[in-house]
């Protein structure tokens, strides 16, 4: 997975060391190879790209990153494809909690 969004390598393998599986649905992740769906991708968790912090930066599933797109975290939390698949404020990571707390 190639790292086009400007993250900083000591951050890029800071993340990579919390993040061993989606940071919303719990997914543990694959190669692309074997899926596209479970691959690790960036996330901003606050939709800024500018925003290249411990807080913001995490790796969440292909699937969970393109359903949550451009949508605000809170919003996409209500979303159809969260409650399918049981991803809510008390079941998605302790980075995507704290995110939620300091909104």
């Amino acid at each position: 997975m190639a790292n086009n969004w400007n993250i900083p390598l000591w951050l890029e393998l800071e993340v990579r060391q919390r993040d061993k599986r989606c940071v919303y649905c719990g997914v543990e992740f694959t190669s692309s190879k074997v899926s596209k769906k479970t691959a690790p991708s960036w996330e901003h968790i606050i939709n800024d790209a500018k925003i290249i912090t411990r807080e913001n930066i995490a790796l969440c599933c292909c699937s969970c990153n393109a359903s949550k797109g451009q949508k605000e975290l809170s919003i996409w939390l209500e979303s159809k494809y969260c409650q399918k698949k049981n991803i809510n404020k008390d079941t998605v990571s302790l980075i995507i909690k704290q995110a939620l707390e300091n909104k």
